[in-house]
């Protein structure tokens, strides 16, 4: 069941880009999709998060850390997410956001929380050259760089919030509902500085709205934690993988987008990349690498929130 549970969030995660162009199309606003986005779901986690004791104990520096995190790091990356959902397709905001996992790979490399080596540097590398192909695919008479750079920005933001996540020592449940709530405050206060948020939209955007916060946030999340309590953290990172897949799968069947050949090798590549990372070198070689005694591999950091936006990245 737990490999399951990390498919099915992964699909649910994959889901929120199509939610949103959807809203889109029925007139939401990206300011309108994250504040109904945020408040749904901070409200829902927050109140599991209670039943189930999550956040009873904690000091109060990691709650506001928590709160923290949310209106600054995750309420930065899901806007630039977003707003790049609101100007170049789906399949290739989802590309791109996959950097995430390389680029907190690298990062914790040159702040030495991590050491390098010849599989870590391959990743890189090939995840490099994937992005490569899949923009070079981009470009045409259609190309958006705003929507681009904003895509990008979305991977390195979530990567510094992952790094600032992984030094936390909080249960998953609590930072992520205090992670949605801070994310929420943030949003409020945007709408009263631009003087309120527009909800004159179509009927139909509702349904979009709700598929995004209680499916693709609450239902995503609760599955990521219900499957990574059974299979670990590793498995669950490869796992996730299938993200991004479903995201330009359903892309390709409800709004009719195609991936150029370049781009469809770029994404293998970067989906290559974090198998690469993600698998963990065998018993054996790590025994040889210690000098015969066995010794658990190091730490990677995992996402705080998964993505993910996706989730969650996550998103």
């Amino acid at each position: 069941m737990g490999r399951l549970f990390c498919l099915l969030s992964a699909a649910a995660f994959g889901v929120m880009a199509v939610f949103g162009k959807l809203a889109y199309d029925a007139g939401v606003s990206v300011d309108a999709l994250l504040l109904v986005r945020f408040g749904v779901a901070g409200a829902l986690l927050l109140t599991i998060a209670l039943a189930r004791g999550a956040l009873r104990g904690l000091p109060r520096r990691a709650v506001l850390t928590g709160v923290g995190m949310g209106a600054v790091g995750y309420a930065a990356q899901s806007a630039l997410y977003f707003s790049a959902l609101a100007r170049i397709d789906a399949s290739l905001v989802a590309l791109i956001l996959y950097l995430y996992p390389i680029l907190v790979m690298g990062t914790a490399i040159l702040l030495r929380r991590e050491t390098a080596s010849r599989r870590r540097v391959l990743a890189l590398a090939t995840a490099l050259l994937g992005i490569g192909l899949v923009l070079s695919g981009a470009l045409g008479a259609r190309f958006d760089l705003p929507g681009v750079l904003l895509a990008l920005g979305a991977p390195i933001v979530y990567t510094g919030y992952i790094l600032v996540g992984d030094s936390l020592k909080m249960p998953p449940l609590a930072l992520t509902a205090l992670v949605c709530t801070g994310a929420f405050g943030t949003y409020v206060l945007m709408s009263f500085l631009r003087g309120g948020t527009d909800f004159g939209f179509a009927p139909i955007g509702w349904v979009w709205l709700l598929g995004v916060a209680l499916i693709s946030t609450v239902a995503a999340i609760l599955l990521f934690f219900a499957g990574m309590a059974r299979v670990g953290p590793s498995v669950t990172s490869i796992l996730s993988i299938f993200e991004p897949v479903v995201t330009v799968v359903a892309a390709t069947v409800v709004f009719g987008e195609h991936l150029t050949g370049p781009q469809w090798l770029g994404g293998a590549l970067v989906l290559s990349a974090v198998l690469i990372v993600s698998v963990r070198a065998p018993a054996a070689t790590r025994r040889r690498a210690s000098g015969g005694s066995p010794t658990p591999p190091r730490r990677t950091p995992q996402p705080a929130v998964p993505s993910r936006s996706g989730p969650a990245g996550d998103y």
